[in-house]
């Protein structure tokens, strides 16, 4: 696994990459490989935790690490198209663009300041919390405006492509080009696989692709995502990481479910124990 990421990378080992510090994943197509690299290689030494129903959802390019951890894609094949994704991404946007995020404001207001700011609602999170896409300067405007309206959090994203808007049509449009060209598996028995621009079950892949292309210029609704994990009966959430934001989501807006990161445990050990436990429960 870390060979085929090593691959990706330009012959760059992902260990290397992150022991370097932040200075060394900036750059796009690095950090989005990484983050799949993350994922696929918890998801390989975890996985035999997992003795029944199963529910995988990726926030973002994580949704693409979720297809490899469901088994429809190769891991070559999701590190592949890590880098193909990221490439087209940079190449539909210039200069300028970014993310910020704003929480504790009702979604007409927040849609009122993207009309007025030329932004775009690119992620809902649980709990009114919104990442928004745009110029990065009509960003911090934005997000002065969204302080004196009364918003809990706001600020910009260390993010400089505006991921999940229409500016980046063309890049999904070249992203599903390279998604019809592979080949893909089957979503492993007892496993449900989620979209993130509707939360629904991916039932048929080449549909599911289509999504897949089409949630990089489209609003990923996660608050839907994490309602169809709640609906599937999931109690247990493990948060494959980098990060640990969504573990944090989750519980903010369930706190009735058991939610960790794999960032917050120092041994694979710690994970398998408290996976184990929390699953007994």
């Amino acid at each position: 696994m870390f060979a085929a990421a090593a691959a990706a990378l330009d012959g760059q080992d992902p260990r290397g990459l992150f022991r370097n510090g932040a200075g060394a994943t900036e750059a796009n197509w690095v950090a989005q490989i990484l983050c799949c690299t993350q994922a696929l290689a918890a998801c390989a030494v975890l996985g035999d935790l997992i003795e029944g129903p199963l529910t995988i959802a990726g926030y973002s390019v994580g949704e693409l690490a979720a297809w490899g951890c469901a088994g429809v894609l190769s891991v070559e094949a999701t590190l592949r198209l890590a880098r193909r994704r990221a490439v087209e991404m940079d190449r539909a946007t210039g200069p300028g663009f970014g993310l910020a995020f704003v929480r504790g404001l009702r979604r007409t207001f927040v849609d009122a300041l993207c009309a007025r700011f030329d932004a775009e609602v690119s992620i809902i999170n649980p709990g009114e919390a919104y990442v928004l896409g745009g110029e990065r300067q009509s960003l911090e405007a934005l997000c002065e405006q969204a302080r004196l309206g009364g918003a809990s959090r706001v600020g910009l994203l260390p993010v400089h492509v505006p991921s999940h808007t229409s500016r980046l049509a063309p890049a999904s449009v070249e992203f599903q080009a390279a998604l019809d060209a592979e080949r893909l598996g089957f979503i492993r028995p007892d496993t449900e696989l989620l979209s993130g621009i509707d939360g629904s079950r991916v039932t048929d892949l080449h549909a599911g692709t289509r999504k897949l292309a089409a949630q990089v210029s489209r609003t990923i609704l996660w608050s839907d995502c994490m309602s169809s994990c709640i609906e599937a009966g999931s109690t247990v959430f493990l948060e494959l990481g980098p990060g640990r934001g969504l573990a944090d989501i989750i519980v903010g807006a369930h706190p009735e479910v058991q939610a960790r990161s794999l960032d917050e445990f120092r041994t694979l050990a710690g994970v398998r124990s408290w996976v184990r436990k929390a699953l007994e429960k």
